[in-house]
């Protein structure tokens, strides 16, 4: 990776339509279907906010709410759970799509499950750990919430807190895990060399993406027309571009990262992955200094525009949502405020057409994922 020079990092907006024109192959299609099969699984709800939709000069708009997604507050649970299923399956050698998480459990694997979180990854990785009866280990950056760190903690998992940004974070993770033969890493980001797992975690954001498809026909909306998606690493953004780059619709897919944090925004500037100089901000789940090398070459060739947010800006946005009903935490809030600055009359002409028929936010996270 390269460090971006600080002109860069301050960039806050980068526009290119014809991205839309890229295609990919979809994800598996037994994902949503495993997790149907988890305890408590529901469809989180699609919220139509009207006042917002004139706001934004947008015919219809939709908050796709994941405050409360199988039992906890961000939609994190669907990669992790497919992950360490997926993880495990590999590592016992049992077909996934044959074996339950009952079938796991009873199988009493001899591992430890390792990652580092900015809060909500690593509390999904700790439930899951606990509803299969494993040790889980959960390395933490400065800068999370101390009600994020207990949350992790009673999951039941172990917590070893890092005085140092998220990427060292995810450095610790990765050496406890090499350190013992149990231990299996479950990270939602990837490197040269351990790409997999990233990789079976962003298959399992796709139930997010066939939910708020299917929810919006049965509101009689069109297809979504644009889509703003909170990024830290770059996985849940990958994982739309690979949903909606699949023949299904074309939307415009709008990037959403704090101003402190930047790293896809200054990467897609220079055409290059980098990393950036990170600061405090109360969207702690997206302060990421690198993009994961998994996503960045999806969201180099399918994002048509991605923006940088102020904590002011997303403190605002938490605020508006949560008068009209959505509970969301700073880090899901920011899908609004992203769409906000996007849609300035200065900047949306730049958009492709049809964009505004249709606007999806992404609330990621609700407000007890990341107090701010």
């Amino acid at each position: 990776m390269v460090t971006a020079p600080a002109s860069l990092a301050r960039s806050s907006w980068f526009a290119r339509p014809a991205a839309r024109h890229w295609t990919c192959p979809p994800a598996p299609g037994d994902v949503a279907a495993f997790h149907r099969t988890l305890p408590g699984h529901a469809a989180t709800p699609l919220v139509e906010l009207p006042s917002l939709a004139a706001e934004l000069g947008a015919r219809r708009l939709f908050v796709k709410d994941e405050s409360a997604r199988l039992g906890l507050p961000a939609f994190k649970i669907l990669g992790a759970s497919w992950g360490v299923h997926r993880a495990l399956c590999d590592r016992l050698g049992l077909a996934p799509g044959g074996t339950s998480l009952a079938a796991l459990r009873s199988a009493r694997p001899d591992v430890r499950l390792v990652t580092a979180t900015d809060g909500n990854h690593g509390r999904a990785v700790a439930a899951m750990a606990r509803l299969l009866g494993l040790p889980a280990e959960v390395c933490v950056p400065h800068g999370v919430h101390p009600e994020a760190v207990a949350a992790i903690k009673a999951e039941g998992a172990a917590v070893t807190e890092i005085p140092a940004p998220y990427d060292e974070a995810v450095r610790a993770a990765a050496d406890a895990a090499a350190a013992g033969h149990s231990a299996l890493l479950v990270q939602d980001t990837a490197w040269p060399g351990y790409e997999q797992v990233p990789q079976w975690i962003v298959e399992g954001y796709s139930t997010l993406f066939t939910e708020i498809d299917e929810q919006l026909a049965e509101a009689g909306a069109a297809p979504a027309g644009l889509v703003a998606i909170p990024v830290g690493v770059g996985s849940l953004a990958q994982a739309a571009v690979t949903h909606y780059r699949s023949g299904r619709s074309a939307p415009t897919l709008l990037s959403v990262e704090p101003d402190a944090a930047p790293c896809v925004l200054a990467s897609l500037h220079q055409d290059r992955p980098l990393t950036v100089r990170t600061r405090p901000t109360i969207m702690a789940g997206l302060n990421c200094a690198t993009p994961s090398t998994l996503a960045w070459p999806v969201l180099r060739a399918g994002l048509d525009a991605a923006v940088a947010v102020t904590d002011a800006s997303t403190a605002r946005a938490a605020r508006d949502l949560a008068r009209l009903g959505v509970a969301a935490g700073p880090c899901g809030a920011a899908s609004l405020a992203g769409a906000r600055a996007a849609l300035a009359p200065d900047r949306r002409p730049l958009l492709a057409s049809g964009h505004g028929e249709t606007v999806v936010l992404l609330a990621t996270e609700g407000r007890a994922a990341n107090p701010a």
